[in-house]
């Protein structure tokens, strides 16, 4: 099977990456910091490989796996390398203190990481509403999606299938600050009325 590239070696990238690699991708770890790189490389399948930080990614999907923070100094680290590549934005960017986004009014993380791309890329919201270690226990989960481009959405919906998920369209990219108020209302429930992290949101389809 072909490669996908993560952008990140937290959490969340280690989890994306986990299941990627069970699914039979070879994984491309890219990091600022190699040593982290190689070592999530290390953790999974034979043959994840790492990559180096700015040059083109080898998967023709991209995975920012990275704080919101720090997301847009990494799409501009990249450049025109990130030309023509399919952008996979997981970012939540909420404030530290919960009291909402630190992304401009009325536009999404999302929107503001495909204004920094290089032209032929495309910006995919996608992850924003699964907590990692969930996503990392397996399981069929509803994965939501949102993007202006018809075939990348396409082709992020068959990988999200191929890791055994659901893919769910929101619609185009805009619905991206949807979703990710939706990623800030789980942290409440998480923090509140649910009272515990392990949970996902799933559409019922009575």
């Amino acid at each position: 099977m072909s490669t996908i590239s993560i952008i990140g070696s937290g959490g969340m990238a280690a989890a994306i990456a986990g299941r990627t690699a069970n699914a039979g991708y070879t994984v491309e770890v890219v990091g600022r910091d190699p040593v982290k790189a190689r070592a999530l490389a290390d953790q999974l399948a034979a043959g994840a490989t790492t990559g180096t930080y700015r040059a083109a990614p080898a998967g023709d999907i991209v995975i920012l796996a990275v704080p919101y923070t720090s997301a847009a100094a990494v799409v501009a680290d990249y450049g025109e390398a990130l030309g023509g590549k399919v952008i996979i934005d997981i970012t939540n960017p909420i404030a530290s203190d919960l009291s909402g986004f630190v992304s401009p009014a009325g536009s999404s993380g999302a929107q503001e990481i495909a204004k920094r791309a290089p032209a032929g890329a495309h910006v995919v919201k996608a992850f924003n509403t699964i907590f990692g270690h969930v996503l990392a226990k397996g399981g069929r989960l509803d994965a939501f999606i949102a993007a202006d481009d018809a075939e990348a959405k396409a082709r992020v919906s068959t990988f999200l299938e191929s890791l055994g998920l659901r893919p769910l369209d929101v619609g185009d990219l805009h619905m991206a600050l949807t979703l990710e108020a939706l990623g800030l209302m789980m942290i409440g429930l998480a923090q509140n009325g649910v009272g515990i992290w392990d949970f996902a949101m799933n559409v019922d389809i009575g």
